[in-house]
């Protein structure tokens, strides 16, 4: 088993550059420019699954949907009015700074918001995706311009891009990108360079109470991140799709070089604590190599954003270095 493994992305900048002309009072000359309905301000319009929406030029009171347009405003400066968890009366995001996230009302659940809620927090821009509030986007509409990517997950890097079109904060956009690019790089050449990463196969393995263990694959936040770095994959696992659901009695079809692993819920209930401690885990190339990594759940699954990302990066950093010392 190759003991390096790295990641070479190629970002494309993810943020869409764009210019709103500012008109000058008493100039015939000057370009007209759209006005939004708030107090005059100057508006864009941002192409959207849903169609065109004109959008204040700096939305300043926000409301985000899902935890990847919470992770987009707080990478990009902005803290929400409002924002809807995973589950009621639970943290917004616990791996994203607490101080970004302070006075933040939460409106509802995902895919669940409270329109009522939401309306009574007067946003100038709401963000979500078709897949999470394709059901909700008349009533949203009516609330503030509202704009919404496909899908979530394995599109978080085209999702940064509309949101921040949306938030008007293109240019911060592209700093952003580039930082997580120069990060892939220091990352690169800290594992070894990008043939090593080519020749190992990664895993990622999840524990989930009241279901399945889940072997994710490539069209996830988690599988698009180790399809950035250019890893190997386990065959079963290198697919189109979300996961694929094994008993303890099949853990075996979870072996590979290198296998990241997380829990949701309680250990035992999830299964985690009998099956990594049986034989067919424990008969895994990579238990046997001492290259298993518990990591935290909330942020390999909930933070799907540039942010988030770069934990993740760093997590795998630290979990690989760890093991090879």
């Amino acid at each position: 088993m190759s003991r390096t493994f790295t990641r070479r992305i190629t970002v494309a900048a993810a943020a869409t550059a764009f210019a709103v002309s500012l008109t000058a009072c008493g100039s015939g000359n000057d370009e007209p420019v759209d006005k939004a309905s708030d107090g005059g301000a100057s508006t864009h319009t941002v192409t959207t699954v849903m169609g065109d929406v004109k959008v204040a030029h700096a939305p300043k009171r926000v409301v985000v949907l899902d935890t990847d347009s919470l992770d987009s405003a707080v990478t990009l400066g902005i803290t929400p009015v409002g924002a809807t968890t995973v589950v009621d009366k639970a943290p917004f995001s616990t791996y994203l700074p607490e101080d970004k996230l302070q006075g933040i009302e939460p409106v509802g659940l995902i895919a669940e918001p409270n329109l009522e809620a939401i309306a009574a927090l007067k946003p100038d821009l709401i963000l979500s995706s078709k897949v999470r509030d394709e059901k909700n986007y008349k009533a949203l509409s009516e609330i503030a311009p509202t704009v919404f990517s496909d899908t979530t997950g394995p599109t978080w890097r085209k999702n940064f891009g509309l949101h921040a079109d949306a938030l008007g904060k293109a240019d911060e956009a592209k700093k952003v990108v580039a930082d997580y690019d120069a990060h892939v790089n220091r990352l690169t050449e800290a594992l070894g360079g990008a043939e090593a990463a080519k020749k190992t196969k990664v895993g990622f393995v999840r524990f989930v109470e009241g279901a399945d263990t889940r072997l994710y694959l490539n069209d996830t936040f988690v599988g698009s991140i180790f399809t950035d770095l250019k890893v190997g994959r386990p065959a079963n696992q290198d697919t189109t799709g979300f996961s694929l659901d094994v008993s303890p009695e099949q853990i075996d079809k979870a072996d590979a070089d290198v296998i990241f692993y997380s829990t949701y819920g309680d250990p035992k209930k999830a299964k985690e604590t009998g099956t990594t401690g049986g034989p067919l885990w424990k008969n895994l190339a990579a238990v046997k190599k001492g290259m298993t990594f518990k990591v935290d759940d909330n942020l390999w699954m909930l933070g799907i954003g540039y942010t988030g990302a770069g934990q993740v990066l760093d997590a795998m950093e630290k979990s690989y270095s760890s093991a090879t010392r």
